[in-house]
């Protein structure tokens, strides 16, 4: 894969490319492929305090062409604590087993990917947590990457992707989508 490397450190008006550096260019940073998981049905689990679990449904496979690309991951997760309607969502992501695109450990701080906790209580609330994160997984193996649901609360709670608390069957009780979408970018 072409990479930009033999392009100049600046461009200045009136500067002419080379035929080689206009292949460079070409080639550089290119979305190569795109992998995509749209989650429609709903997941419900019971989650210790501090614990975690990952949502099923919501992962995506990549293959890179090269160890020198990027992936982007493009986060979109709908969901609610169930267990008493309160609005908190607090997502982790996962390259295989490593946690990643996550804030920096301080003390008993959890790290985690984004969280959503404004706490109102509300049987129809539901909540998003969305985000991007480059990741340079440095390999040509199939990679995954998957979304956990985490409990920050002192008790164990339920926790609930693509649906409201109380889930009712009446028109204030949504159902929503969650999506995981994974790009390679060359490098």
């Amino acid at each position: 894969m072409a990479t930009p490397t033999t392009l100049p450190a600046t461009f200045v008006a009136g500067n002419v490319l080379t035929a080689a550096q206009m292949n460079d260019l070409r080639g550089a940073f290119r979305i190569l492929q795109v992998v995509s998981t749209t989650k429609t049905d709903t997941f419900t689990a019971s989650v210790a305090s501090g614990g975690e679990t990952a949502v099923t449904g919501l992962s995506a496979s990549i293959t890179p062409s090269s160890a020198t690309s990027k992936i982007l991951v493009m986060l979109n997760v709908n969901g609610i604590e169930t267990s008493d309607y309160t609005s908190f969502l607090v997502v982790r992501l996962y390259r295989g087993a490593t946690e990643i695109g996550s804030g920096a450990a301080a003390g008993s701080r959890p790290t985690v990917f984004g969280a959503d906790k404004t706490g109102t209580q509300n049987s129809d609330n539901i909540v998003n947590v969305s985000g991007n994160y480059l990741d340079s997984p440095a390999t040509t193996s199939a990679t995954t990457y998957a979304v956990y649901l985490v409990n920050t609360r002192g008790v164990t709670k339920t926790l609930g992707v693509n649906r409201t608390g109380l889930d009712s069957d009446q028109v204030s009780y949504v159902r929503a989508a969650s999506t995981v979408t994974l790009m390679e970018v060359s490098a």
